[in-house]
């Protein structure tokens, strides 16, 4: 899964915020120290800004980042073939940014976002405020046989499905402890997160 398929998957804004907000919550819950946590939430990420950030802790990171225009999500995958560190200009991979809109242009340059200039990106998919869908850039992807040659389906793939379960797998694999799965869904509840049925539990 690439990032075109990704943006394909995505829920809406409101659903990708809340998402957002469990994760980090959840993990807080499993890990409350916070040391080498995964997803941490920023509420005042900017002036008008909250934001996710993905760490690995080994290279890889994402951020997913809400405004007043809408939402842009950044990832890089530091063993992605797209990684603007293994191509001869030391660029970001044609397509991922061109298509940027203007009022996202500024999260391209950030520096949170950039080494001396570099932007660090393998994957990108906005959506403005109003949208009724999400957009990545025309890109024609290397010809390799891994399905994520981006990293949108491992670094974005606990908002792509969207379950306390699908959290819960997760924590328990990289923090090696069984976790709580009703504890969890208490947590995506009170986020806001819809259940199955696609209804807000209360």
């Amino acid at each position: 899964m690439t990032a075109p398929d990704a943006a394909r998957r995505l829920p809406d804004i409101p659903t990708l915020r809340a998402l957002c907000r469990a994760l980090a919550a959840a993990e807080a819950m499993v890990n409350p120290s916070g040391e080498y946590g995964y997803h941490k939430y920023s509420a005042n990420w900017g002036e008008s800004e909250e934001a996710l950030s993905v760490d690995t802790g080994s290279g890889d990171d994402c951020t997913v980042i809400f405004s007043p225009a809408g939402v842009y999500i950044r990832a890089f995958s530091h063993e992605s073939p797209m990684s603007p560190y293994g191509n001869d200009e030391e660029q970001a991979w044609p397509g991922v940014l061109d298509s940027v809109p203007e009022v996202f242009r500024a999260y391209v340059d950030e520096p949170a976002f950039t080494d001396d200039g570099l932007p660090r990106v393998t994957a990108c998919i906005w959506r403005a405020t109003g949208d009724t869908h999400w957009h990545t850039g025309d890109i024609a992807f290397p010809d390799e046989e891994e399905d994520d040659v981006d990293g949108a389906e491992w670094l974005l793939d606990l908002l792509i499905e969207g379950t306390p379960e699908a959290f819960r797998e997760w924590a328990e694999d990289y923090y090696e402890r069984p976790v709580d799965l009703e504890a969890v869904r208490r947590v995506y509840a009170e986020a806001g997160v819809p259940d199955a049925a696609g209804q807000v539990q209360k």
